[in-house]
């Protein structure tokens, strides 16, 4: 069995997704990384990461590109190098490890942070061998793209290889947008947590009862099947379950997702099941820029619970319950506001983010089921 590194985490730097600090390069140097599951990809901004090839670092003939929803986009050279993870005194390091250095980036791509460290499945780091040197010769994300397509080894994939870890994560979060409710955001416990890596059921201390476990569908991101929404003690709204054309399921749950991202008619269903004044003021922070209220105008004592039943394993079902302070996070953008934590995404697909997280210590385990993997969720301390 491999060992386990638990990382402290906070969602200050990433506007409510959790970054995480980790040591690259055969000097050590600190990168704070966004920690994503919906995506294997390990790329660190090119500026703020010099490969140190007299000490070890290598260069390699492979790039990688990146693209997202928003538009935001990086490419650059892939490198092998040395990272270390965890704690002083009980850190995990593991050499060879492929990361990229974006040298070319859209504007405030990174943001605050140094990078991304994607945990999903090794089928999603995709890079593109190229006929010279890519840190010596920088090619454009075009010529990339041109390149010849190939898979490299993803970081939690290699330490699983070399048997330093097992292939599963965890997530211990409170928030999942950054709490301004005090003087300093960056010292406030409610917007720290931390991510185990290579185990998660030890750490007793995060959680109490026992685990549910959703069923992966397929090995991409975690893929999940989500069958139904109760808002409150009204009757079940059926999900889709047909997925959208292309997609190998109707949902996944996503680390790096600051909401839970619903359909344009299943969203539309949700609400509907609230009361008239509590639609009034979800219709409203919708259609802000950012989905917000002054916190006066709720009581969350009187919203109801949102209950998600995904398909688990066995043919049991998994329930799980966000609560109105998880869909709901008070303080934010800014004090005394409340920010909505439902989105409007893809039709027929839903992205379970970390509201749905927020109320559970979760295990993301691609070992279980016969390596096709499962989510593990336990009320969280």
């Amino acid at each position: 069995m491999g060992r386990v590194a638990r990382i402290p985490i906070t969602n200050v730097h990433a506007d409510g997704a959790y970054t995480g600090s980790i040591l690259v390069g055969p000097r050590q140097q600190p990168m704070n990384v966004l920690l994503d599951s919906g995506s294997a990809v390990f790329a660190l901004d090119g500026r703020k990461y010099q490969p140190d090839l007299a000490a070890g670092d290598r260069t390699t003939r492979f790039a990688q590109y990146m693209s997202y929803s928003d538009g935001a986009h990086w490419s650059g050279g892939v490198i092998k190098t040395t990272v270390a993870v965890g704690r002083s005194g009980k850190r995990i390091t593991a050499e060879n490890i492929n990361v990229a250095l974006a040298a070319e980036q859209t504007r405030g791509m990174f943001g605050l942070t140094d990078g991304i460290l994607g945990l999903a499945y090794a089928p999603l780091d995709e890079a593109w061998e190229m006929p010279k040197d890519t840190t010596a010769n920088p090619y454009s994300s075009t010529r990339i793209r041109a390149g010849r397509y190939t898979q490299i080894t993803p970081y939690l994939r290699h330490l699983d290889q070399l048997k330093v870890v097992s292939d599963i994560f965890a997530f211990y979060t409170l928030r999942s947008c950054i709490h301004q409710g005090t003087r300093n955001p960056a010292e406030d416990p409610l917007n720290q947590g931390w991510m185990v890596l290579g185990g998660g059921a030890q750490c007793r201390e995060f959680y109490t009862g026992k685990f549910q476990a959703a069923k992966v569908l397929a090995e991409q991101w975690y893929n999940t099947n989500l069958k139904a929404i109760i808002v409150g003690d009204t009757p079940p709204l059926s999900a889709h379950q047909q997925p959208p054309h292309g997609y190998p399921s109707n949902s996944i749950v996503d680390s790096g997702t600051t909401s839970i991202d619903l359909g344009p008619l299943l969203l539309k269903a949700v609400i509907s099941r609230f009361k008239p004044d509590q639609q009034r003021l979800m219709q409203a922070a919708l259609g802000r820029k950012k989905p917000c209220v002054p916190m006066e105008a709720l009581n969350l004592r009187n919203w109801p619970d949102l209950t998600f039943i995904l398909q688990g394993l066995d043919r049991t079902d998994v329930v799980l319950k966000v609560r109105p302070r998880d869909y709901w996070q008070v303080h934010a953008p800014k004090p005394g506001l409340a920010q909505l934590a439902l989105t409007q995404g893809e039709p027929g697909f839903a992205i379970l983010g970390l509201p749905l997280m927020n109320g559970y210590f979760t295990i993301f385990d691609g070992e279980a089921d016969n390596d096709r993997g499962v989510v593990k969720f336990a009320t969280r301390t």
